[in-house]
């Protein structure tokens, strides 16, 4: 086996008191939406936004991005099983051999789920406080990234989302899975929305491109899924449907983002150059 290659033997638990336990991923999720949520009073207060919404910005989108995940896990990948155990799709609670039910937590979150929740939360938010659709979008689709970045980092502390097999130097062994060196996909797309928040936000704070609304909001959907679509090429199949498809769920639920962006980020350009001739 190659030095070079990480031995990832991390507990997912960072401790455990009388059966419920703290997880790093939950912590990591929890992080990553409170930073979002920091960074997001500093643009609310340039774009002249209420700071009362600000407030309550932080409950909308908790419940979006977890009911949404939830339920897009349980519809996309997992229909068969709980379509037999619907109370466990919103209770953190599963069966055991045993028959009875034990806390286990929210095992299965989809992102693509929790990017439709987002957007349905947003869209009652927005009405709520009386902010233009649009607006709200583009404001958190700005810190959106980061939030993205800290969940991936969670999955990569489960050793869960595992890439394919890979001789390269910094492939892992997630031991927890197998003794197989593979890559560390977690970790990839963590990097990838770290980079395009702080390319975003730079982009935003310095003012570089006179655009028109949604914008924002196109740029980070087009290029998140655009990093999604192609490292799901050297992940493991998420489930066994998944199997000799071409494309995997995650790819095909991916396509219909990559056209969302791509409309608003056309749109804006165009909306700003007809104001700019008018």
């Amino acid at each position: 086996m190659n030095l070079l290659y990480v031995n990832w033997d991390v507990s997912p638990e960072i401790f455990n008191i009388s059966g419920f336990p703290l997880k790093y991923y939950g912590l990591l999720f929890l992080t990553g939406l409170v930073l979002c949520y920091t960074i997001l009073k500093t643009i609310y207060k340039k774009e002249n936004l209420s700071l009362k919404a600000h407030d309550a910005l932080f409950s909308y989108a908790f419940i979006g991005i977890l009911a949404g995940a939830r339920l897009g896990h349980c519809l996309f990948y997992d229909f068969d099983y709980y379509s037999q155990h619907p109370i466990e799709i919103f209770l953190p609670i599963q069966k055991g051999a045993d028959g009875a039910y034990h806390f286990s937590g929210y095992a299965g979150l989809a992102s693509h789920g929790g990017g439709i929740g987002l957007i349905i939360m947003l869209l009652i938010y927005s009405r709520k406080f009386s902010i233009k659709f649009m607006t709200v979008l583009d404001v958190v689709a700005i810190a959106t990234p980061l939030a993205g970045a800290f969940i991936r980092l969670g999955n990569l502390m489960n050793s869960e989302i595992i890439g394919t097999p890979s001789d390269a130097p910094w492939a892992f062994v997630f031991t927890h899975v197998d003794a197989i060196p593979r890559h560390p996909a977690q970790l990839y797309e963590a990097i990838s929305y770290l980079a395009i928040f702080l390319v975003v936000y730079f982009i935003y704070t310095k003012n570089i491109f006179k655009v028109g609304k949604g914008f924002y909001f196109g740029i980070t959907t087009l290029l998140i899924f655009i990093v999604r679509f192609f490292v799901e090429f050297i992940k493991v199949d998420q489930v066994d449907f998944e199997k000799g498809m071409s494309l995997n769920m995650g790819q095909l639920l991916s396509i219909p983002f990559l056209f969302l962006g791509l409309f608003f980020i056309v749109k804006s350009i165009r909306e700003k150059r007809e104001m700019e001739v008018s």
